[in-house]
């Protein structure tokens, strides 16, 4: 199971035992934030594209959709979601747990500025009811992101 490969990743720096797994549901946002009793947009979801061949993870502010020309722009193609099929074998967690810990050989991790608000967020932990509390420079750390990118936009003005 992927959260034992996160818990695993995380027991490198002594941090395993701040992952956090609840006994409801943190698959989407909404059911994340009311099991770790935190608003919304501290929630740090990771979403996965394709980006030609590659695989690629953007994590961004809970309350963020993607911006189809900001993507564009950055990336050079339209954004294209991974199938909820492809995400677990591409990726290595199962969709409602992708993190961008522990991921596959070869996958590239982006964190979006939208973050870069907060102290501290809530990723998940390879599992649909498990996540940690990090700082951003935790996040920027254990994700280990090729860039900073900016290809959000908020939900609300959508």
């Amino acid at each position: 199971m992927s959260v034992e490969k996160v818990k695993a990743y995380f027991k490198n720096y002594g941090m395993e035992d701040r992952i956090i797994e609840t006994s409801q549901s943190s698959a989407t946002v909404e059911q994340a934030a009311e099991a770790l009793n935190c608003e919304p947009e501290r929630i740090a979801k990771t979403l996965s594209f394709k980006v030609d061949e590659r695989v690629i993870l953007i994590v961004a502010a809970g309350d963020v959709k993607i911006d189809n020309s900001k993507y564009r722009h950055q990336f050079g193609k339209k954004a294209k979601m991974l199938s909820s099929d492809e995400v677990e074998t591409l990726v290595g967690h199962v969709v409602g747990g992708v993190c961008p810990f522990a991921v596959n050989e070869g996958v590239t991790v982006y964190l979006d500025e939208s973050l870069k608000r907060f102290q501290t967020v809530f990723p998940a932990c390879g599992s649909r009811n498990s996540a940690i509390e990090l700082t951003i420079e935790e996040l920027e750390e254990h994700a280990r992101p090729v860039e900073w990118v900016d290809v959000g936009k908020d939900s609300k003005s959508a």
